[in-house]
């Protein structure tokens, strides 16, 4: 079967046809200026307005620092939806070469997964120098996949006050911590302890170094008034442990969720992102700052699309 257009890619993906995966992603990384147009098919095809409602998929995004064990987690994880039936695809967003511009570290090979479950899509990403931690495309991309799929991760490269885009994207976004590394104190100056909705401490296996983390993340979140916040201990190492309990507090999380009023701020921030990519931070005061272009946005339809959403805006400026 060819690749198809954006609008046939999209209707491969609103039949539930995981197949098109390869072909979508390979679409919304293009930079081809002739693609553009099929770029914002694809998305319109996707849309709540397209869909008849919100994609299905609980998309999860998994952050933290180097080492912290990220992809051993996901593998896991991976293989728990699977064994629930649940299909994944995984954005995996990985530091830029600066020669190739490529993936740095390609996560695809690092996290272990069956290469011969069709249910199953991993892509690695190159995050092209964004201090966001995320690839211009992954926005995109985790929107057309949640059409299709019942789970769509996007993992992003190391955490820190400017990292923190997973969280306009995703529906259930958990950070990974590493006991014994000093993170739960960086976090707290930081910032970021206002970034999860779940966090993970890895490497439980250590014994008593994680388990003072799990406390004084614990301890953290009460002092900051996040109490709700989850925090799960988990172990990759063979039998892992705490997977089981990570993927209900995920879970758990997307059920008491208002996933229309999520995604609807998850656009018109991706609305207003896209809007500076293309006419920078010059054009952006022209509309009077980031609050008043969301502001701006407020007014439009909560069914439309990114691309809708940054015509929108490019109508506010020349106004």
């Amino acid at each position: 079967m060819t690749a198809g257009t954006g609008a046939e890619l999209a209707a491969r993906l609103r039949d539930g046809d995981l197949s098109a995966a390869p072909a979508v992603l390979n679409l919304v990384e293009s930079r081809a200026a002739g693609d553009r147009e099929e770029i914002a098919a694809l998305v319109e095809g996707v849309s709540p307005a397209a869909l008849g409602g919100e994609a299905r998929a609980h998309v999860v995004g998994v952050t933290g620092p180097p080492g912290a064990g990220k992809s051993s987690l996901l593998a896991e994880l991976v293989r728990a939806w699977r064994g629930d039936g649940r299909s994944v695809a995984v954005l995996a967003v990985d530091p830029s070469s600066t020669r190739s511009g490529g993936a740095l570290l390609g996560d695809r090979a690092r996290i272990a997964v069956d290469a011969s479950d069709r249910d199953v899509f991993v892509r690695s990403a190159a995050a092209g120098g964004r201090l966001g931690g995320l690839a211009p495309s992954t926005r995109a991309a985790a929107h057309a996949l949640a059409a299709a799929f019942d789970v769509v991760v996007v993992e992003t490269v190391g955490v820190g006050q400017s990292e923190t885009e997973v969280a306009e994207v995703a529906d259930t976004v958990a950070v990974i911590v590493q006991p014994g590394s000093g993170d739960v104190l960086q976090f707290l100056k930081s910032g970021i302890m206002e970034i999860p909705d779940v966090l993970v401490v890895t490497k439980s296996d250590l014994g008593q170094i994680a388990q003072r983390a799990r406390r004084d993340l614990t301890a953290a979140l009460r002092s900051l008034g996040a109490a709700g916040t989850r925090v799960v201990a988990v172990s990759s190492l063979p039998p892992a442990t705490g997977v089981d309990d990570l993927v209900t507090a995920l879970d758990e999380h997307r059920a008491g969720l208002d996933v229309p009023e999520r995604r609807l701020a998850a656009r018109r921030a991706g609305a207003v992102a896209d809007f500076v990519a293309e006419h920078g931070e010059r054009g952006l005061r022209a509309l009077g700052g980031r609050r008043a272009a969301l502001r701006l946005l407020d007014g439009e339809d909560a069914a439309l699309d990114v691309p809708a959403l940054t015509r929108a805006l490019e109508r506010g400026a020349a106004a």
